[in-house]
C-alpha cells in the first residue's frame, strides 16, 4: 500500500496515535505460545459470549464443552467477552455470564471473573483490545491485503438489488468490489474530504477451487474457497468479529475452537484470514444446537420466546448444578450416561470427552423429563445435611417464606429431608428441583394445614366413613412411637386384620368377599389422616419425624 494512504489510514484509526501499535514481533513477544513444564505447547479453550443480554441455555453449553476439553487436557479455559457490537450490547451482561458460570461451578482459568481478572493474555474484553487489532489491521493494509471501502449503506444495497436481478452471488467480490480498485488518487482524496470508511480485506479465493478441512465433531468438510472482501473493521472504530476472533484465538493461543454449527459458512473465510496473516488455525469444532420440539417440529430454543433458554430459569427454579451440567454433558457425548449409570457418585471431572462419539445429529432435544429424572438421581445421593444446605442456599435468593422457616426449624426440617434417605434399598426421589420442596413438606406443618373425616373419606373408596372414623380413632388410641419399623408393620397389619384388611392383595382377590380392602388400603387412612394426602415419604418415618403430639392432633382432627 502506498505510504501516504497507510499513515492516513493508520492516524484515522488510532485517532492520532500510531505509536500505540505494535510489530507483529512485538506482539509474538507480548503473547508468546504456551507451554507447559515439559515444553509442550498448553492446551487452550475459549467461551467468547457476546454481553448482548440473558446467559442462553446454548452459550452455556458452549462453555461447558471448552471448560471439559481443557480440564481433561491440564489446560487453561478462558472467557473472553466480544463486545464489539455496540448497538446489540446491553449494560449488565457481562456480570450475568460471569455469575451464570460461577453459579453453575463452571471455573475459568483465565478472564474477567467476580473478583477480577486472572490471566496474562488478556485484556479479556474485545472492547479493550483496541492496540492489538489496529496493529494487526496496519499488518494487512502493508501487505496490500486490506483496503478503505467508502460505499455507503444505500449503495451496497443498490449492488445487493442488482445482484439478486442478474441472479449473482451476493456479497463485496469480484467486479462488485470496486473500492478494491480505486487509485491511489482516489483514495487520498476520499480520506481528506472525511469520507466515512470501513477497512476489508482483500480476498484473492476463487469459489471455482475448494478446500477440505477437518471439524473435531462433524468430520471432513468441503467448502469452495471464500472470495468475498469481507469487512474486518468498522466505521465505529472495532474490529468485526470475522476479524477479533482470528486475532484473539491466535494472541490468546487457542488451540481448541467449539462453537455453535451456524458458523459453519463462515469458516473459509476465518481460515483465510488466519492464512493471510500467516497463523496456524485452530482446531474447530462445530456442535449442534439445542432444539425444542413444538406441534410436532423441532426448532431451535427461542431467546424470544422460551423462558427455559435463559440460565437463570434453572436457577431460579432450584435445578441443582451437577444436575444441569450433567444433562447438559448428556446431550453432548453419547457415551455420557452410561459412565455415570456406572459412576453415579464420580465427579464430572473424571469423565472423559471424546470428540469420535459426540452427537452429530442435527440437534439434541431440550427434554425436561430427562433433566428431572437426572436431578432426582442427583439429589439422591446426597445426604439430608446436604439437601438442607443446598435448600437454604437457594431459597435465601428464591424463596423468602422457605428460607425464614429453615432458619426457624433447622432441626425438624433436615429430619424431614433425612426420611428415606439412609437404610433403604430404595431412596426417595421426590425432589427434581429445590422450588418442589416448600410443596412437598407443606404437610409437616400446621400452619395452614386442613383435613377432616370426609377428606379421608374421599380417598379412601368403598368404605364406610364410619369404619374409617373407627380406624383413627382405634389407632390414635393405641400408637407407640417406640416401635421400630418391622414392629410398626405388624402391628399395622393386626389392626387391620382385626377391621376386615386383608394382609395384602393376593389375599384379598382369592377372598373378596371376606375383605373390606386390604393393608394398603389400610395404610391409606392412616396416611390421608395424618398427611391430608394419600401419597407420602414412608408412613412410619413421617411419624417418627413429627412426634407424638403432632400425630395423634392429626388423627383426632381426621376423625371429626
Amino acid at each position: 500500500m502506498n505510504p501516504i494512504i497507510l499513515d492516513k489510514i493508520i492516524n484515522i484509526i488510532t485517532e492520532n496515535n500510531p505509536e500505540s501499535l505494535k510489530t507483529m514481533e512485538q506482539l509474538e513477544e507480548m503473547f508468546p505460545v504456551r507451554l507447559n513444564e515439559a515444553g509442550e505447547k498448553v492446551t487452550v479453550t475459549r467461551f467468547a459470549p457476546s454481553p448482548t443480554g440473558f446467559m442462553h441455555i446454548g452459550s452455556f453449553y458452549a462453555s461447558i464443552i471448552a471448560k471439559k476439553i481443557a480440564q481433561q487436557a491440564n489446560g487453561k479455559f478462558v472467557l473472553r467477552i466480544e463486545d464489539t457490537d455496540r448497538k446489540r450490547e446491553v449494560e449488565g451482561a457481562v456480570d450475568i455470564v460471569v455469575n451464570g458460570l460461577e453459579a453453575f461451578g463452571v471455573h475459568i482459568d483465565e478472564g474477567i471473573t467476580s473478583e477480577g481478572t486472572l490471566g496474562e493474555y488478556g485484556p479479556y474484553k474485545q472492547s479493550e483490545r483496541a492496540f492489538i487489532y489496529n496493529s494487526c489491521i496496519k499488518h494487512l493494509l502493508e501487505q496490500d491485503l486490506a483496503y478503505p471501502c467508502f460505499c455507503t449503506p444505500e449503495e451496497l444495497e443498490k449492488q445487493r438489488e442488482a445482484q439478486m436481478a442478474l441472479k449473482q452471488p451476493l456479497g463485496y467480490h469480484t467486479k462488485w468490489a470496486k473500492c478494491s480498485r480505486l487509485t491511489d488518487e482516489e483514495t487520498i482524496e476520499k480520506l481528506d474530504a472525511g469520507i466515512p470508511f470501513v477497512i476489508r480485506f482483500r480476498s484473492s479465493g476463487d469459489t471455482e477451487k475448494k478446500f477440505e478441512v477437518k471439524d473435531l465433531i462433524k468430520g471432513k468438510l468441503s467448502f469452495p474457497q471464500n472470495d468475498d472482501h469481507v469487512v474486518i473493521f468498522k466505521r465505529d472504530g472495532l474490529p468485526t468479529y470475522h476479524f477479533a476472533h482470528v486475532v484473539d484465538d491466535h494472541f490468546m493461543r487457542t488451540t481448541h475452537a467449539t462453537r455453535g454449527e451456524e458458523w459453519v459458512p463462515s469458516l473459509a473465510t476465518h481460515i483465510q484470514l488466519f492464512a493471510a496473516m500467516g497463523w496456524k488455525t485452530p482446531k474447530y469444532g462445530h456442535f449442534s444446537p439445542i432444539l425444542k420440539m413444538e406441534d410436532g417440529k423441532k426448532r431451535k430454543i427461542s431467546k424470544r420466546k422460551d423462558p427455559e433458554a435463559n440460565i437463570e430459569f434453572y436457577m431460579q427454579n432450584g435445578y441443582p448444578k451437577h444436575a444441569v451440567i450433567d444433562y447438559l454433558m448428556n446431550l453432548v457425548n453419547a457415551s455420557f450416561e452410561d459412565w455415570r449409570k456406572a459412576n453415579p457418585t464420580a465427579s464430572i471431572e473424571e469423565y472423559k470427552l471424546d470428540f469420535a462419539t459426540m452427537k452429530k445429529s442435527a440437534g439434541a432435544l431440550l427434554d425436561f423429563n430427562k433433566l428431572d429424572n437426572i436431578s432426582k438421581n442427583y439429589i439422591a445421593t446426597l445426604s439430608a445435611t446436604e439437601v438442607f444446605d443446598a435448600v437454604k442456599v437457594w431459597a435465601e435468593k428464591h424463596n423468602e417464606n422457605l428460607f425464614a422457616l429453615m432458619n426457624e426449624k433447622p432441626e425438624y426440617i433436615t429430619n424431614i429431608f433425612g426420611i428415606e434417605r439412609t437404610n433403604t434399598d430404595k431412596v426417595r426421589k421426590d425432589y427434581a428441583k429445590w422450588s418442589d420442596v416448600e410443596e412437598s413438606i407443606k404437610f409437616f406443618f400446621d400452619e395452614g394445614f386442613e383435613n377432616s373425616l370426609d377428606t379421608v373419606a374421599a380417598n379412601a373408596e368403598n368404605i364406610d366413613k364410619q369404619v374409617i372414623k373407627n380406624i383413627i380413632e382405634s389407632y390414635a388410641a393405641s400408637y407407640n412411637p417406640e416401635l421400630v419399623k418391622d414392629d410398626w408393620f405388624a402391628d399395622l397389619k393386626a389392626q387391620a386384620a382385626e377391621f376386615g384388611f386383608a394382609a395384602n392383595k393376593k389375599e384379598q382377590k382369592a377372598e373378596p368377599e371376606k375383605y373390606i380392602g386390604n393393608i394398603a388400603d389400610f395404610s391409606k387412612i392412616l396416611r390421608c389422616a395424618v398427611t391430608g394426602q394419600p401419597q407420602s415419604p414412608d408412613l412410619h418415618q413421617v411419624m417418627q419425624v413429627m412426634g407424638i403430639e403432632m400425630v395423634k392432633a392429626r388423627l383426632a382432627k381426621a376423625a371429626k
